[in-house]
């Protein structure tokens, strides 16, 4: 045991409740993250500058990604959690699979279900897949950090026991104190891949096709599989193939590779001319 352990803070994971309806950090988290990601979407998309003549979403195209992206993320988290962490509890209990207020989402999952609604509207609209990728690719930490803040106000989804100084005892962890992985995954695939790529933005990112896809992939990917080495598996899975390796290891390690794929490809590609004072909106 530490000599010193942090209080785990006991917030309510209700922020309101007025007869049948409560409101949920988690959920509030979610809506959000979709708000603040749209808005400075459009901040995004609305800098010709930053793009370097190349074709990109409207202003008006991010105002339709909205919905579709919504759809995607629920759909797609939904369903790959069903799939892959706890199947044999939803086989047994199908009607359970819509309870989503209840929890029980996959970040994997919704990321698939995005991309496929932004490949969709893609078609539609007639622009490069890779735009759109490119633009919500920029946005998408924010959504990861006031996620992963809502699953600490849950007290879920903590870490492994542990005896570091900033250790918390979670109430439904048991009595030893474990790492706040929910805050390092908050640092690390919010701040820290924001701050990165937002500063690839700036700096003529989006004028290579893929560019900041690619950083997203490989940083997020590289992220969770860092922290998932102090994060508690989930309990209906435990530990894979000889007792180290975690679900979210193993679906992150695709993430990566494609992230990786992907840069190497925009590297290799000649970026579209950097006009005169772009990036001078995006602030």
């Amino acid at each position: 045991m530490p000599l010193f352990v942090i209080p785990y803070p006991m917030i309510s994971p209700v922020l309101i409740e007025i007869g049948p309806f409560a409101l949920r950090w988690y959920a509030l988290a979610y809506v959000a993250g979709l708000i603040v990601g749209w808005w400075l979407a459009k901040r995004i998309v609305a800098d010709d500058g930053l793009w370097g003549g190349r074709a990109h979403p409207t202003p008006t195209d991010v105002d339709d990604l909205i919905v579709y992206a919504a759809l995607g993320v629920v759909l797609g988290g939904r369903i790959a959690y069903v799939l892959f962490y706890n199947f044999s509890f939803y086989l047994a209990r199908p009607w359970e699979i819509l309870t989503v207020w209840r929890g029980g989402m996959s970040f994997h999952g919704g990321l698939i279900g995005c991309m496929l609604a932004m490949a969709l509207l893609a078609r539609s609209r007639r622009l490069p897949v890779l735009a759109f990728f490119d633009t919500v690719a920029a946005v998408v930490p924010i959504g990861l950090f006031l996620g992963r803040l809502a699953n600490f106000v849950n007290g879920e989804l903590w870490g492994r026991v542990s005896n570091v100084p900033w250790a918390m005892v979670f109430p439904n962890g048991g009595p030893q104190p474990r790492h706040p992985s929910q805050l390092y995954e908050a640092g690390l695939e919010g701040i820290v891949l924001f701050t990165i790529l937002l500063v690839a933005v700036r700096h003529g990112g989006l004028r290579r096709p893929g560019l900041v896809s690619g950083l997203f992939g490989l940083g997020y990917g590289l992220a969770r599989i860092a922290v998932e080495f102090v994060r508690e598996p989930d309990a209906q899975l435990g530990y894979l193939y000889g007792g180290w390796l975690t679900m979210g290891m193993l679906l992150s390690l695709p993430l990566v590779l494609a992230g990786a794929a992907l840069l190497w490809h925009a590297l290799r590609e000649r970026p579209a001319p950097l006009a005169s004072g772009s990036g001078a909106e995006l602030r």
